[in-house]
């Protein structure tokens, strides 16, 4: 590979390959980060036990996972899956079109679909193909997407897939959404793509208006409900129950995941039948990659089974958002508009945030930083992510720890 000095432009006199200059960049960013000891990314776990986790040999609270209620480990989970590696094995070699359909998968996306109250629900191999691949799957050239600004990576990059228009608006602002429906060619088909909470800094979509707004103006609406299963909602099924919509049609495209409150990997898609048929044809995501792995979709269907069969997590959940954010509010912290269990605690520049993580995890709180351009410049963080498995007192120690870090770095007043 040809060296490329530090400073140099991909573009400029000196640079010899821009592939290569970027590659070097990021070699020198994560090397500096080592030397200073606070590179904190990709690190193996060693055991997961609830709301702790065992790294380097040490026992830490976990305040970074997506396990939300607490379903990693629950015993007819771990049975499901066991059940299904005995019958068909680890693998299906196959994909969903041809020879990589099982019973186990038919069922899941069946259980998903009751779940979020469509007709019909796919499933694919992670939350980011979902995105990706429905986007691009639904959308032509003179077609237009207007997507929030803070949206996930997964659908900006479905957006460009996808070769429409691709229209952002500002974060949660209803009236630039409408400016851009307004200005859509009337003649263009028009999707509207929203996360239902985002997950760098916690805050929930206006659904009801953007409902609106898409009704107005002949828009479909796709929702990516990632952060908000088992989340939002009394029995945690989601947005539309967090804001009492009844008329389950008005979301066009229901997103999720099955790796964050489902302890699985994947991602679904839910709708209508015709929808749902012409994605299991269309979207390239789906037809060519594998299958799930059947013990896979058997816990993602078990998990499904466990959040309506145990609504207390859902409100054990919602009990310990509130008391996280309430608490770190009165230390001083600025959390954002957040109001789920993403919750960020805004230390400013780079430097702080990486500080900031690296006090928490020498006081055994496992908990990461999120930098730019993550982030925008000067909206540097640690993400918290508080669960049902988290008892008061770990919630209540855990604030002690971050409220130390951040009198150490400058975040707040010591």
């Amino acid at each position: 590979m040809t060296s490329v000095k530090n400073g140099n432009n991909p573009g400029g006199n000196g640079a010899q390959n821009p592939i290569a200059w970027r590659i070097a960049q990021m070699q020198e960013r994560v090397r500096s980060a080592k030397e200073q000891d606070l590179y904190l990314y990709l690190q193996p776990a060693e055991e997961v036990d609830g709301a702790h986790v065992v790294i380097d040999g040490r026992r830490m609270l976990q305040f970074a996972s997506y396990a939300y209620l607490d379903l990693l480990g629950h015993p007819k989970i771990q049975a499901a899956a066991q059940a299904a590696i005995d019958e068909f094995g680890t693998g299906t070699h196959g994909v969903r079109v041809l020879a990589g359909t099982t019973k186990l998968h038919v069922e899941l996306e069946h259980t998903i679909a009751k779940f979020k109250q469509a007709e019909d629900a796919m499933a694919l191999s992670s939350g980011y193909v979902a995105n990706l691949g429905t986007i691009a799957a639904l959308l032509g050239r003179n077609d237009v997407v207007i997507s929030d600004k803070l949206n996930h990576a997964s659908i900006v990059d479905g957006c460009l897939l996808a070769r429409a228009k691709f229209v952002r608006f500002d974060h949660n602002d209803m009236e630039s959404l409408e400016r851009a429906l307004s200005e859509a060619p009337k003649r263009s088909g028009k999707l509207v793509v929203v996360d239902a909470v985002f997950s760098m800094d916690g805050d929930v979509i206006n659904l009801p208006e953007v409902i609106r707004l898409c009704r107005k103006h002949d828009a479909l609406l796709m929702v990516d409900e990632a952060h908000s299963l088992g989340v939002l909602g009394e029995t945690g099924h989601g947005i539309l129950q967090h804001f009492g919509i009844e008329d389950q049609d008005s979301i066009d495209i229901k997103m999720g995941t099955l790796s964050k409150t489902i302890p699985a990997i994947g991602g679904y898609i839910a709708g209508k039948s015709e929808l749902i048929t012409y994605l299991k044809h269309s979207t390239r995501a789906f037809v060519f990659s594998a299958a799930l792995p059947p013990p896979v979709a058997a816990a993602a269907k078990a998990s499904f089974e466990v959040i309506e069969d145990e609504p207390e997590r859902v409100n054990t959940l919602q009990s310990n958002v509130n008391y996280f954010i309430k608490g770190l509010q009165e230390r001083g912290f600025n959390t954002l508009n957040s109001e789920t269990p993403i919750v960020p605690i805004i230390a400013g520049d780079d430097e702080r945030a990486w500080m900031m993580a690296k006090l928490s995890q020498d006081q055994d709180i496992f908990v990461l930083p999120i930098v730019s351009p993550a982030v925008p410049v000067g909206t540097s963080r640690i993400r918290a992510n508080v669960t049902a498995g988290h008892s008061l007192e770990e919630i209540e120690h855990a604030m002690n720890v971050f409220e130390q870090a951040g009198k150490a770095v400058g975040v707040l007043p010591s």
